[in-house]
């Protein structure tokens, strides 16, 4: 099992290793957003719990000293696959229901 949260911790997801939902938790703040909105952020943490996962399975792999070319080979995502997808994540306010743009 694995989880992942929102930063403000409105919404927390608990998954298998493969990033199927077992527990989802919403706050009454976030119950109030837009169904597709919430869905997406929803299924964002999903994706995020599942390659944190990921790393960690191959974390254990590599301490049990099974090779990297055998790890690499799984398919198993790596420490620098979390980075991009939480920098994405960074990037990705997820407020795409509103018509106001960001003036930098």
């Amino acid at each position: 099992m694995a989880s992942a949260s929102s930063r403000n911790g409105d919404l927390s997801v608990v998954t298998t290793d493969e990033g199927l939902p077992t527990t989802v938790s919403i706050s009454d703040a976030a119950a109030g957003r837009d169904a597709a909105v919430l869905s997406r952020e929803i299924l964002g943490l999903c994706r995020r719990s599942a390659v944190s996962a990921g790393v960690g399975r191959r974390v254990q792999l590599q301490e049990a000293g099974v090779e990297s070319g055998l790890i690499d080979a799984m398919g198993l995502p790596t420490a620098d696959d979390l980075a991009k997808l939480e920098m994405a994540d960074d990037l990705d306010t997820g407020d795409t229901a509103t018509w106001m743009r960001s003036v930098r």
